[in-house]
């Protein structure tokens, strides 16, 4: 049986065992920045505030996962040690999000859906380049692979449904729409996104301190480039 406990944020934060040595956190079911804030601030807290027993953090959309030990910690002890920081997420500041721009050469071999979904929705390709590349997107989370950014913010007229069979092999780089989310495969992997074009911007850095470019609550935002621009970026 979920908990319900209503926080200073005004979310109403909900707790469920997710397994015997898991806890979810919830904060409503929708999508949103309010939800991401309350996601994102009990992270950080957490990270800064480090609990004996706390084995690893997962942020999604509107929840938070959390592992424990469960030699040292058991739900009921765990929800008693986060009504506190649930209290404080209202007085959390963050910090201001990183900007990061993502240089990406649309359409041709690098994009071959591109094409496809602009006559899904009664388009030019060039509308999609221009749509897809104005907004400012959010990180909300990570995960699929090591550096995959699941961004929201993609403009609805753009929202693809996934092919209907997934490719064996996406190149890495390649820049997708998969319902109302878009993301770039940091690496070689299967997948079902429409493909609209590639960056030659590494999304995974193994050998740097930060191995991820991308980062939860960063503020994101593509650059269409030409052929020319994309192979003077991968020469770098």
């Amino acid at each position: 049986m979920p908990i319900k406990n209503h926080d200073s944020t005004g979310n109403d934060a909900r707790f469920r065992a997710a397994s015997d040595q898991s806890l979810l956190v919830s904060f409503g079911q929708q999508i949103s920045l309010e939800s991401h804030q309350s996601v994102l601030k009990l992270l950080r807290l957490l990270q800064s505030e480090l609990v004996d027993g706390i084995r690893n953090l997962h942020p999604a959309y509107c929840s938070l996962l959390i592992k424990f030990d469960p030699l040292k910690l058991d739900h009921d002890q765990l929800q008693s040690i986060l009504l506190p920081c649930l209290a404080r997420l209202g007085e959390t500041p963050l910090p201001a999000p990183q900007q990061v721009e993502i240089p990406v050469c649309y359409g041709g071999e690098f994009g071959p859906d591109l094409n496809d979904v602009a006559a899904m929705h009664g388009i030019t390709a060039t509308q999609v380049i221009e749509l897809h590349s104005s907004p400012i997107y959010l990180v909300y989370f990570l995960g699929f692979a090591p550096g995959f950014a699941y961004l929201g913010g993609l403009p609805e007229v753009l929202a693809s449904p996934r092919l209907e069979t997934p490719r064996a092999k996406v190149p890495q780089g390649s820049v997708g729409i998969g319902g109302n989310q878009t993301g770039v495969y940091p690496f070689p992997t299967p997948g079902g996104w429409r493909l609209i074009g590639r960056t030659p911007l590494a999304l995974f850095r193994r050998s740097q301190t930060q191995m991820n470019l991308l980062q939860i609550g960063d503020h994101v935002r593509f650059r269409a480039v030409s052929s020319e621009e994309y192979a003077e970026f991968s020469r770098r």
